[in-house]
């Protein structure tokens, strides 16, 4: 037995053949493996070869289908072409057509539009002279426009100029008081007759009121006195906070009160005047503020027999005191009236008598006339024989004209 050599890890000779030995013992591994592999690689081959004949069989009829397939796509490819060419042709043809109907309907167009092109020159040619037509109308009208826009002009400067005018009277309080009186008289004489009213009528009491209606009993002569409380109302509209409002409100109220009480101690006589009087407010403005906003004003005004009237309901009742007049004045003028009518009854009476005697002397003389007409026929056929010469149709008992024997020589 040979001795083992030990091994010196130090020793190059030795690592190499190590190494060597290694080297040699993992090929003895590998071809053990590479023999184990390929005997399993028979194994499972022998299906694969199986699987690879079908494969080619079935490649073998993939050909033959593909054969069959390229003539069909041949046959295909042949009817396409002549398809194709058929339909080129057909193509061309209807192109043909299309391209002549195209032709004709292009210049049967350019025709039409031509026609159109001419009409509407002819049309514009006479909407341009109408236009122009038009234009100088329209100028005509514009300067005639500019001329009253100017005169309207002049008129709003002159009204701005009027309405300065009437914020100075307004502003001055016996001025105002004297527009109020205006107003007011403008409107009782537009309502009443003249004899039924009076201007600044001194009662027994000494005061004076603006306007007095003369009413018959009852009610009796009203009172009517013109009041305008401008300041307040101003005041009023120009309020701009709470508080100055609140004061506002007061000294409205305290105007008005004033005025109310003032017109019920001056103008209600009992036995003189009504038991009433009017309120007269030259401004729609501050009576409809009056109604709106102090209704407890307006109700004192209605206990201490005072009612507020403004231009407009003023005039509704100036019209109801105008019937109330007109039929005092009938019942007044009762007695007269029938006795005119008693005596337009005689007339009438008179005239019917008169008309009959008339026709009693128109009959008579249609009569006369009547026989008048007849003579006078009678007479001219009697003239006519005359001039005739027809003696012979004369008769003796005729003694219009006597017969006259012949003359003697």
């Amino acid at each position: 037995m040979t001795p083992l050599i030990p091994i010196n890890p130090d020793d190059p000779n030795h690592l190499v053949l190590l190494l060597a030995a290694a080297g040699g013992l993992l090929i003895v591994v590998l071809l053990l493996a590479v023999v184990r592999a390929a005997r399993n690689t028979a194994r499972l081959t022998a299906p694969l070869a199986q699987q690879m004949g079908s494969l080619g069989q079935m490649v073998q009829q993939l050909g033959a289908g593909q054969d069959q397939l390229r003539g069909g796509l041949q046959t295909v490819s042949d009817t396409q072409a002549t398809a194709h060419s058929q339909v080129l042709q057909t193509m061309e043809a209807r192109l043909a057509r299309v391209q002549q109907e195209m032709q004709d309907r292009l210049a049967e167009n350019a025709m039409r539009s031509a026609r159109a092109m001419a009409d509407m020159q002819d049309g514009m040619k006479e909407s341009l002279h109408g236009a122009s037509k038009q234009t100088t109308t329209s100028l005509t009208q514009l300067q005639e426009r500019l001329a009253a826009i100017d005169k309207a002009q002049d008129n709003i400067t002159q009204l701005s100029g009027n309405v300065l005018t009437l914020q100075e009277l307004l502003s001055n309080k016996q001025a105002r008081g004297a527009f109020g009186e205006i107003q007011l008289i403008e409107i009782v004489s537009n309502a009443l007759p003249s004899d039924s009213y009076s201007v600044q009528a001194t009662l027994s009491n000494g005061k004076r009121a603006d306007c007095l209606i003369h009413l018959p009993n009852p009610p009796g002569p009203i009172v009517i006195d013109s009041k305008f409380p401008l300041e307040a109302y101003e005041a009023l509209r120009r309020a701009d906070s709470p508080q100055a409002k609140s004061e506002a409100v007061r000294a409205m109220r305290t105007a008005v009160k004033a005025h109310i009480n003032a017109i019920s101690d001056k103008y209600i006589i009992e036995g003189e005047t009504a038991d009433g009087a009017l309120m007269f407010l030259p401004s729609e403005a501050v009576y409809a503020e009056l109604h709106a906003n102090f209704p407890e004003i307006v109700r004192e005004g209605f206990e201490k027999r005072v009612w507020i009237v403004s231009p407009t309901t003023c005039m509704a009742t100036l019209n109801t005191m105008r019937a109330i007049l007109k039929d005092a004045r009938m019942r007044e003028q009762a007695g007269a009236i029938r006795k005119t009518l008693r005596l337009l009854h005689r007339d009438v009476e008179l005239v019917v008598e008169k008309v009959g005697k008339l026709d009693t002397h128109f009959r008579q003389a249609r009569n006369d006339i009547d026989g008048i007409t007849v003579a006078a026929e009678r007479a001219g056929k009697r003239a006519s024989k005359l001039d005739n010469f027809d003696f012979e149709e004369l008769t003796p008992e005729d003694p219009a004209l006597p017969i006259a024997g012949p003359a003697a020589d």
